[in-house]
């Protein structure tokens, strides 16, 4: 291959030598010609130090919990600690292939052991699965357990509806949807579950009540037991979204809530990576109701052994190739050990106390709809500043120019121009209130300031329809688009 000088407003290219079939790919012995590339491959080709700039630029650009605070409301990002993530990257644990042979794998399956035990007794719930990829993978196979459930009882038939408190997260009716059943939204009161409006729906159809507690007005369901009865005597199930432990941590559990069926997201609770689509960890907990449909393989103990046990025949079977993402489970697993029994609720209380403090801060700027103590999170309306022909999303952009990453704005929809915040029990006092005056810096600037925000990012206000519709993805969508790769006359930039 030799290289050619590229134009202005292209990546210099290698390309094929004269010595190859023009126009084509060298030719592969053996390959049927339909599977071989038709023409070369145009290769990008920078310099070690161009590459670094760029990839610098980019982590300059972007928000993350390891430069600001990032109170994404009912998604606790959390920090990662170094420690888990040293272990987690060691040749022993990125090495591994879910089909080698369990003989080969005994110290990783007695870490999922180990952690499956420690989860049950966070849960409260006998019976953990790590196989889910996700959170709302979590969900789905949760409600793939329930379905199995009735469809022994010979209840399938009958039992088709999921009811949902007007406050659940949108994933819920999504997996809910996905696994057969048709949704029902229920009304909050206060905030939380209207428990006569809950009496009033449940009935013979009811398969299940999906509920996160605390929930995501960041309020404790206090009538959680009442609630728990009230689904089991009309014969439904009760399941726990888990998005929102990290408030109750070693507290009190959703067992001891009358929870039959949840999901855990290690990446909240558990200080596991966060977002980027994946890796993920959707963690399975079950009651002695349920446990029997639990994904297989599940990993038990033979003596000093351990083993992948796939003899489970009222299993809903694999929802995944492996047994786990053990990268994310190993981390996890450290996680929870450097914590212990007391620094878990350690967590929980810190986590607590920081919403609380930052709630009855900015309480004093905007109304806060419901009872003034919170727990992981709490809820602020931005309807005065309509008044003001400034909307929730204008003050968020505002915060950016702050270097503060924004709340979570308009959900849930319970609440007019809604902000939800939540500040984990990573965030010191210190960030606790430069947050705060950075709220209060944007709340006191000019309206065209917050409408025309943000200004010091690297991309201002965009077009957010156009971008999900025409998202300009690589260096050929820009130079189609007569982007320069330094930038554009008109200020774009790649």
């Amino acid at each position: 291959m030799t290289f050619r000088q590229a134009r202005w407003d292209e990546p210099p290219i290698w390309e094929l030598s004269a010595s190859a079939p023009t126009g084509r790919a060298p030719s592969i012995s053996g390959v049927p010609d339909r599977w071989t590339r038709k023409e070369a491959l145009r290769w990008p080709e920078l310099s070690e130090l161009e590459v670094l700039r760029h990839y610098t630029r980019l982590s300059q650009m972007n928000f993350g919990i390891e430069t600001v605070t990032y109170p994404l409301g009912s998604c606790t990002m959390k920090y990662n600690p170094r420690v888990s993530e040293v272990i987690a990257r060691r040749k022993t644990a990125t090495e591994l292939h879910p089909e080698q042979p369990v003989e080969t794998v005994q110290g990783a399956l007695e870490i999922i052991w180990r952690l499956e035990r420690m989860l049950s007794r966070i849960t409260g719930m006998p019976e953990i699965s790590l196989q889910p990829a996700a959170g709302a993978h979590g969900e789905y196979s949760a409600l793939l357990m329930v379905r199995a459930y009735f469809r022994d009882k010979g209840e399938l038939g009958q039992r088709t509806e999921v009811l949902l408190p007007d406050t659940a997260h949108g994933t819920n009716p999504a997996s809910a949807t996905m696994a057969g059943f048709t949704t029902r939204e229920l009304p909050s009161k206060g905030g939380c579950v209207d428990v006569d409006a809950l009496r009033a729906a449940v009935s013979d159809k009811t398969a299940c009540f999906m509920l996160t507690n605390p929930n995501t007005a960041g309020l404790f369901e206090s009538d959680i037991l009442e609630i728990a009865e009230t689904v089991h005597r009309a014969g439904g199930m009760l399941y726990y979204d888990g998005a929102n432990l990290n408030a109750i941590l070693g507290i009190t559990h959703p067992g001891k809530m009358g929870f039959d069926v949840a999901h855990l997201n290690l990446h909240k609770t558990f200080a596991t990576p966060h977002g980027g689509g994946g890796p993920g960890a959707g963690v399975l907990a079950a009651n002695a109701t349920l446990a029997p449909y639990l994904p297989i393989p599940r990993v038990v103990k033979s003596g000093r052994k351990f083993r992948l046990d796939y003899d489970r025949p009222k299993s809903i079977g694999k929802v995944r190739s492996g047994p786990g993402n053990f990268g994310l489970d190993l981390r996890a697993f450290v996680f929870t050990l450097i914590h212990g029994e007391e620094g878990l609720k350690h967590v929980a209380r810190r986590a607590v106390l920081n919403s609380n403090y930052v709630a009855a801060r900015l309480g004093k700027r905007l109304p806060r709809p419901f009872r003034p103590l919170v727990k992981h999170e709490f809820l602020l309306s931005g309807e005065p500043l309509l008044s003001r022909g400034v909307r929730t999303l204008d003050l968020a952009k505002r915060l950016l120019d702050e270097g503060v990453h924004a709340p979570t704005v308009y959900f849930p929809m319970i609440v007019p121009e809604a902000l939800m915040v939540e500040l984990p029990e990573t965030e010191s006092r210190r960030a606790l209130d430069e947050y705060v005056a950075a709220f209060e810096r944007a709340l006191d600037d000019t309206d065209e300031h917050l409408r025309g925000a943000p200004t010091a990012t690297s991309v201002g206000r965009i077009d957010e329809v156009e971008c999900a519709r025409h998202p300009l993805l690589s260096w050929k969508d820009l130079r189609a688009e007569g982007v320069p790769p330094g930038g554009a006359p008109d200020g774009r930039k790649p």
